[in-house]
């Protein structure tokens, strides 16, 4: 196969592909890549299967030789040779038309399509894509990692794509959010709707208000106006920002969304120097930021009161399974050493959050440990129709001066409950009582509810097993996904309300209905864990490693988020743990660094490409220490009449995290079979309108792809094999419904390894060095006998051990002498004083400390059962339920271009 170039390109842009870091310094001119191959024309090839299924995947690409306008620079690919037998194509002729402008690129001819094959064949069918000459994520991945890798990155520009979210780097806030805080599907937007609607590609932005910075990025800087408060244009109330114009020597502004003049406050005031700008710009964090935080007035507190500190309520179950299992013992011991380490400001020596305690079976236990008291004391509450809080004072507490009885209660619970025969619980009434008492106390906080079973005791939200496998590939389907009873969707209503944010940790050895017991959590900004069939000694690491993380998390409490934008477009669509009361406040009873809310944005005028379009997300929110504050992210991005510009700007990464939360609240309202088929549309609609305007004329056998979409397909396949968006009788319905809700509030590193996971060789480490070994593509083609290898997408991960792996590593990492002697029992590799073991150990925590979720390790061994589980997250291969592999996939995304352009 040939790899063609094409001459420099003559497109003007300020900004260029993602690949290169070096460029970000103004308007040049820049040729657009693209990635042009020959698949076999359409007719041949057969329909994706109708059942998609095994895990979700994410993208990175192929080693294609970039030319980057050079002409002549065409090196061929040694990886991709002619396959003999190709057909070639029936009937295409070349097109003649208007392309736009040429462009460089990187042209990959795919079997099929070249002159030279022998003519028509009838006899064996077609040879299949050597899986090298296909855009590869890792390669993508690994490209950027070295041309942007360990680099600054500031944020001086609008409209500059950052390095990937696989990249390190390090960020510095130049006057627009870092991309930790946000990210784009395209730093630069089209012009009008009309060009909007061409393309097809989505416009969105995914914001992690809270997201973690790295300890050597600086934090948010605090600024306070005192009594006059933040200072906000008076027509759209956009906030002080570095999108602001000063006027008139100093003494106006004018504002950068809504472009009303505006007075500047006195005591704002300032003078401006030669070019305009105020002479104290670097020295206010809100003019020359993208992100800061005010301290809010008593104006932005709830009955202009300020806020009392949150509080954090623990309600276990203690019901039979809970107490036999060893379980509720577990949490108890556990939370004894947990409350000293509540999360507090840097500042503080102890943490202001206020703690209470609460058991459940049937009924409801308070109960009060004052600091005063020998003895906690428990109140029942059996009429769990009319939740009540039995008492105020007591109830929650500060656990520094409880901490005895507290103690105390902690020892005694276990016990209290050794003989109970009681295995029906209730749930819907814990959370009420949960939200009353928070509600009584005046105070926002978090409920920390550790439940087993479907809750059958006659109760207000009293729910029956409806799980119904007949019910897969029907239209019916969607009601699996929706809640049973609709007292779930008004409790997380009053939930929000009273700023009651519901963390859950199930614990099912059986259906329990996710889709209803989550719903409250996934609406009130919580976070949901699960573990299936919980052992004491194999799960605990997990869930304690689960519980210590979420309870130290950085938080922000009764929060309420607001995106606006310049004009000509605006906000229209939120995707989260969020609940809407109305078009435009998206809120959040609690919302952490791990919780991203997706927005996509539409037009409602033209676009100007000399002022951009700018985006303002501000959130109010009340902090641990119960001060009410507001946190501001800015970013401007880049508008063109030239949709090669908004090919060249996108982001694959943040393409599929939209496309995979508007499909999980697609399959709310619509059959399955309709959503993967809007899935695949829209990827043909956005790659074929590429070819039509942007691309340079070729063969219609060509499958062309931008440059920064070249991983797309390979994305795209994997959501569609995710178990959510795939009705099969062999996936749990709950399992579905966890992963469903879980990927409605992930940001978009953790879509990107949730579908398309890590695959790490281990069997060849330089264990002198301290770097993680580089990824293999998800493919069982890279696995091998004499290899060891780590899976991991951020909830599970496998170690796989070939056949033949070398016996010093089996000794190293297991202290057994073979193949034969690995136990697949154990959930931990052991503690070795040995390089091998140590180092690891070093890559396994390196994974998961990046990730929310603690991922439970399983030891898989070649050709034993269990591998059936693992080859489900070999993304890249068909998957046993029948969902395409990555190559027969662009083949049919190909099928599907060619009829759009025909």
């Amino acid at each position: 196969m040939q790899i063609n170039s094409y001459g420099p390109s003559a497109i003007q842009s300020s900004h260029t592909s993602s690949g290169h870091p070096a460029s970000f310094q103004g308007p040049q001119p820049l040729p657009l890549t693209q990635h042009q191959m020959a698949l076999p024309p359409g007719p041949q090839i057969p329909p994706p299967a109708n059942n998609f299924s095994g895990l979700c995947a994410q993208s990175s690409l192929p080693n294609m030789a970039r030319q980057d306008g050079i002409p002549g620079s065409g090196l061929p690919n040694p990886n991709l040779q002619q396959l003999p037998g190709q057909t070639p194509g029936p009937g295409y002729h070349p097109q003649q038309g208007n392309y736009g402008p040429q462009m460089a690129g990187s042209q990959l001819s795919y079997p099929g399509a070249f002159p030279g094959g022998p003519a028509q064949l009838s006899g064996p069918p077609q040879k299949r894509l050597d899986p090298d000459s296909i855009p590869s994520p890792i390669q993508v991945i690994e490209n950027d990692k070295s041309s942007r890798g360990g680099q600054i990155y500031a944020t001086n520009t609008r409209g500059q794509v950052p390095p990937l979210v696989t990249t390190d780097c390090l960020i510095q806030d130049q006057g627009h959010a870092s991309p930790r805080y946000i990210r784009c599907t395209t730093y630069c937007f089209p012009s009008t709707s009309d060009m909007a609607k061409q393309a097809r590609i989505p416009l969105a932005a995914v914001i992690q208000p809270f997201a973690t910075v790295p300890q050597n990025e600086t934090p948010l800087y605090v600024v306070n106006h005192g009594e006059a408060g933040p200072i906000r244009c008076n027509r759209c109330k956009a906030y002080m920002c570095p999108f602001m114009q000063f006027i008139e020597g100093g003494r106006r502004y004018q504002c950068g969304f809504c472009n009303c003049i505006n007075d500047v406050p006195p005591f704002f005031f300032q003078h401006l120097d030669h070019i305009g700008r105020r002479v104290d710009h670097y020295e206010r964090p809100e003019l020359s930021l993208g992100s800061y935080e005010y301290v809010a007035t008593l104006d932005y507190c709830r009955n202009n009161k300020p806020p009392n500190p949150p509080a954090y309520i623990f309600m276990i179950d203690v019901s039979y399974r809970n107490i036999n299992s060893g379980l509720v013992k577990l949490i108890c011991d556990e939370l004894k050493t947990l409350l000293d380490k509540l999360p507090r400001e840097e500042q503080e020596e102890s943490s202001a959050i206020r703690v209470g305690f609460v058991t459940y079976n049937k009924v409801l236990h308070f109960f009060n440990v004052k600091s005063n008291l020998a003895q906690p004391q428990m109140m029942v509450v059996s009429d769990v129709g009319e939740v009540f809080v039995p008492l105020l004072d007591g109830f929650l507490v500060n656990f520094q001066e409880s901490r005895s009885v507290v103690n105390n209660l902690l020892d005694q619970i276990p016990e209290m409950f050794a003989d109970t025969n009681e295995s029906e619980t209730i749930f819907a009434p814990v959370i009420q009582a949960g939200m009353e008492a928070l509600k009584a106390a005046e105070c926002a906080g978090k409920l920390f509810i550790f439940h087993s079973s479907l809750p059958t005791a006659e109760a207000p939200g009293k729910l029956r097993n409806r799980d119904d496998k007949k019910l897969l590939n029907t239209d019916k389907e969607k009601t699996l996904f929706q809640p049973q009873v609709n007292s779930y969707e008004s409790l997380a209503r009053d939930c929000v309300a009273n700023g009651c944010c519901v963390n859950l940790f199930l614990f099912p050895n059986q259906y329990v209905d996710i889709a209803s017991l989550g719903l409250v959590t996934m609406h009130t900004g919580g976070t949901l864990y699960k573990y299936n069939n919980f052992q004491l000694n194999s799960d605990s690491p997990q869930f304690l490693t689960d519980l210590r993380r979420d309870i130290e998390k950085k938080t922000g409490f009764d929060a309420i988020m607001r995106v606006r934008t310049s004009t000509g477009f605006r906000a229209t669509d939120f995707f989260g743990a969020i609940y809407m009361n109305n078009t435009t406040d998206v809120e959040m009873a609690a919302v952490d660094c791990d919780k991203a809310v997706t927005v996509e944005f539409k037009h409602d005028d033209k676009l100007n490409e000399d002022s951009g379009a700018l985006i303002q997300c501000a959130v109010l929110y009340t902090s641990i220490s119960g001060q009410r504050r507001l946190r501001i992210h800015n970013i401007g991005l880049n508008c063109s009449t030239q949709l090669a510009d908004v090919y060249k700007t996108c982001e694959t990464d943040a393409l599929i995290n939209f496309f995979a939360k508007s499909a999980f609240k697609a399959i709310l309202s619509q059959p399955l079979k309709a959503v993967r088929e809007i899935l695949v549309s829209q990827t043909a609609h956005m790659l074929a309108c590429y070819r039509k305007n942007c691309a340079s004329p070729s063969a219609v056998s060509q499958l062309i792809l931008p440059d920064a979409m070249k991983v797309l397909p390979v994305y795209v396949n994997c959501l569609l094999k995710s178990s959510v968006l795939t009705g099969r009788p062999e996936i749990p319905t709950d399992e579905r419904a966890y992963h469903r809700q879980l990927v409605m509030s992930m940001g978009v590193a953790d879509t990107q390894l949730f579908f398309y996971p890590q695959l790490l060789p281990i069997h060849n480490l330089d264990l002198k060095s301290d770097a993680v070994p580089a990824a293999v593509r998800c493919s069982e083609e890279r696995l091998s006998e004499g290899g060891a290898f780590i899976l991991a997408n951020g909830l599970s991960m496998f170690l796989w051990l070939g056949v033949s792996t070398p016996p010093e590593l089996i000794q190293g990492l297991f202290n057994v002498p073979s193949f034969a002697h690995i136990s697949t029992e154990a959930t931990l590799l052991p503690d070795l004083a040995n390089p091998y073991s140590k180092k690891i150990k070093s890559i396994v925590e390196h994974i998961q400390n990046q990730k929310p979720y603690t991922m439970k390790l399983m030891i898989v061994k070649q050709r034993e059962q269990p591998e059936m589980l693992f080859r489900q997250f070999l993304v890249e291969d068909k998957s046993i339920h029948g969902g395409a592999s990555y190559v027969d996939f662009l083949c049919c995304v190909h099928k599907e271009i060619c009829q759009l352009l025909n």
